[in-house]
């Protein structure tokens, strides 16, 4: 057979081959050393070591050609021809040949690549042992020095001083980490010539056609093979279009880096899938925030053993979590990061949310900037309807543009949201796989404030339709927010007016009022209408005496909100959207610096904002300007206080059948807020007596809240005889 059928039989005859230089160094040690052969490896004697200081380096021809090695070199010569002769059938018949894979990759000449063979070959079999001890005259050494090598190698002492090259640090085979360096232990800070050579791990498995990633990046790289892997997000066609136009550009300069820029699960590396499965190469994935270096060095060598196991791989490098090296905090790894990047050759990807140029130190480098918006509503549905293929309780039209109208989820977070719903499902009922629509919204909620709970604070809706009092015209206004954001992608979307509007694409709403008159009730029922998460803004931790303090938290705020998909509430909004003043001195110039970025943010913002006030007047024109809905809360009439005394009570509660309910709200005028204080102070009142709830205990729980709110009421007002007679008046009269 004129070829080898696979790379083992390969490595296998040229292990032969070295096999006949190891014969010729044994049957030269035999000749020149023949004194005291029993005991070779044991001891020196002291006739061979005054022999050894009085010859001259290198040995003399004549002793060359006593040994053979003559026809050792014919033959060996011949031998390699004859592989190199089915190397060339093999490969011209497709067949992969990892050692000449090897040699190709990292530019090896012959001597080095029989240096990896000396090397490997203990590896492979334990008897390379016995010899290599026998030819360095040491039973304890039983892997090759570099002198061992050298004498294997080098035909002459010339050529040995011009082959110690290899052994640099700086040589292809360090430089690569194919071989190392051992310290021999019982010889400390030996010169080069006595330290031992071992073939890397990685390098071993590679040979034997073992593709496992090196242990020291494994717990934070991983191997895509896009063929078999193809991502699950859609990768919009023009930017397959410019990235792969560009790469196939740059190929000829060398490395070409690309910088995937967008937020969590825009679809970064299914878009560098895309371009490998184009280039028909390999990904390897590496996530930078689980990378651990101890020092330059250890970052250096980390960052070459990546680029080599790309090289054994065919594959790109993904540097996943790019931004982790943006950090100040990471300076030093990043500039390690930057010189790993000059001498990368192929492809690189870096993929973060944070933008970044180039510095000088990679000018030479080709590098594109592809930028990864979050998808609109189209591919919003599109990624839903796809992942909701065989849901049965979620309508594929209405729901799933509900969907990918409240949610601005990017495709990744969609499948994240799915997946949880499935989760939700399972727990519920196991025998149940398919997600209703209920886990759907519950899902998308759970991913969408995974920060905004630390900026503020959370409101669960309790609140229905049935359960606010307000008259019916605000009522209609109200339903007609939760219709704004519910056909929002319709109007800016298909009916074009998104394009006619740079800013202002959110929903600011205004709801004013006295306390307690529901305004915080109606936010929850818009929320709990539209499935959206509710988030009061707390001013106590928003608002700061230090300069730009303020204006940064709330940047925080709308940042995150953007994301969050949520609702933002601002209780007592006057406080932080107040009039602009005259200035007059720093603080009114400040002071106005922030209502005028707020201003600005609300505009830009394209959520849900609701602010409540008590007191309008105080509203600074210019916000009142950018409301899309001002809700006027009117204090509640006679009418409207005895639906509200009517709904306020829980089924369960005990309640005298002689409560008066009406003369209550003919009685007292009090807010939403207020009716729902006493009823609950009443319940505990009743609580304590053992008894269903009475007029004593209304009586009794009003006169607490008239004292709280400071109400003015006259003597003897509360007692129930008072009312009775009241009550009767009204009736003759």
């Amino acid at each position: 057979m004129n070829y080898f059928q696979d790379s083992l039989q390969h490595l296998f005859a040229e292990l032969e081959r070295i096999d006949l230089l190891i014969a010729g160094q044994v049957a030269y040690a035999r000749r020149v050393y023949t004194d005291d052969d029993q005991f070779r490896g044991l001891y020196i004697p002291e006739e061979e070591v005054d022999a050894l200081l009085h010859q001259p380096i290198g040995l003399p021809r004549w002793a060359r050609k006593q040994a053979g090695l003559s026809d050792r070199s014919s033959t060996s010569e011949k031998i390699s021809r004859q592989i190199d002769l089915r190397k060339q059938e093999s490969l011209r018949r497709g067949i992969e040949l990892r050692l000449h894979r090897l040699q190709q990759l990292f530019g090896l000449d012959q001597f080095e690549i029989d240096a990896v063979l000396i090397c490997l070959a203990v590896e492979l079999d334990l008897r390379y042992e016995r010899l290599y001890a026998y030819l360095q005259d040491d039973v304890t050494r039983k892997r090759p020095s570099v002198d061992l090598v050298l004498s294997l190698l080098a035909p002459s002492t010339e050529a040995k001083f011009t082959e110690r090259a290899h052994f640099s640090v700086n040589a292809s085979l360090f430089r690569n980490h194919l071989l190392e360096l051992v310290e021999d232990p019982s010889q400390p800070h030996s010169p080069l010539l006595a330290k031992f050579l071992k073939v890397n791990s990685r390098m071993v498995q590679f040979l034997l056609n073992i593709d496992e990633m090196d242990d020291h990046i494994q717990p934070f790289a991983m191997v895509y093979d896009p063929r078999e892997h193809p991502g699950a997000l859609i990768v919009d066609d023009d930017v397959k279009h410019r990235l792969g136009h560009f790469v196939q550009n740059s190929t000829t300069a060398g490395g070409v880096i690309v910088h995937l820029r967008g937020p969590y699960g825009v679809g970064r590396q299914n878009t560098a899938e895309a371009e490998c499965r184009k280039q028909g190469c390999g990904l390897l994935v590496v996530d930078l925030e689980q990378l651990t270096c101890d020092g330059d060095s250890s970052c250096a060598k980390t960052f070459c053993l990546i680029q080599r196991e790309a090289k054994l791989q065919q594959a790109a490098v993904y540097w996943k979590s790019f931004d982790t090296l943006l950090d100040q905090r990471n300076k030093e790894l990043f500039r390690g990061f930057i010189r790993h990047l000059q001498d990368r050759p192929g492809l690189t990807f870096l993929a973060g949310e944070m933008l970044w140029e180039p510095s000088d130190k990679v000018r030479g480098v080709p590098f594109a900037r592809i930028e990864l918006p979050i998808p609109g509503f189209p591919e919003r549905s599109q990624i839903w309807s796809a992942s909701l293929n065989n849901c049965r309780h979620v309508d594929p039209d209405e729901e799933i543009a509900a969907l990918g109208s409240k949610f601005k989820f990017t495709g990744g977070r969609i499948l994240d949201a799915v997946a949880t719903a499935e989760n939700l499902t399972r727990l519920r009922n196991s025998e149940i796989t398919v997600p209703s629509l209920e886990d759907l919204y519950e899902a998308c909620r759970l991913h969408s404030n995974q920060k905004l709970a630390t900026l503020a604070r959370k409101i669960t809706p309790r609140y229905k339709w049935k359960d606010i009092v307000l008259p019916a015209d605000r009522l209609e206004q109200l339903r007609e927010i939760c219709n704004h954001v519910k056909y929002r992608e319709r109007v800016y979307g298909e009916w074009g007016f998104g394009a006619k509007l740079s800013l202002g694409k959110g929903l600011n709403v205004l709801f004013a009022g006295p306390s307690g008159t529901g305004k915080t009730m109606a936010a929850e029922i818009i929320a709990g209408e539209l499935g959206l998460e509710l988030y009061k803004i707390d001013l106590a931790t928003v608002v700061s005496k230090y300069i730009g303090e303020t204006e940064k938290n709330l940047s925080q705020i709308f940042t995150e909100a953007e994301t969050s998909n949520a609702i933002l509430f601002f209780d007592e909004a006057d406080a932080l959207f107040g009039k602009r003043s005259e200035v007059k001195d720093s603080h009114d110039r400040y002071a106005n610096i922030e209502t005028g970025y707020l201003l600005q943010r609300m505009e830009e913002y394209e959520g849900v904002v609701i602010l409540a006030t008590n007191l309008r007047k105080n509203m600074d024109e210019a916000f009142v300007r950018r409301l899309h809905f001002t809700v006027e809360f009117p204090f509640p009439n006679e009418a409207d206080r005895l639906r509200i005394w009517e709904g306020i009570w829980p089924e369960d509660t005990p309640r005298d059948l002689a409560l008066d309910l009406c003369l209550m709200a003919q009685r007292f005028e009090l807010s939403g807020g207020n009716i729902k204080n006493i009823a609950l102070s009443s319940a505990f009142f009743a609580a304590n007596d053992g008894s269903a709830v009475n007029m004593s205990h209304l009586l009794r729980a009003t006169k607490r809240e008239c004292q709280k709110i400071g109400k003015i009421v006259g003597k003897g007002e509360f007692e129930q005889h008072s009312l009775t007679g009241a009550k009767v008046t009204q009736e003759k009269s």
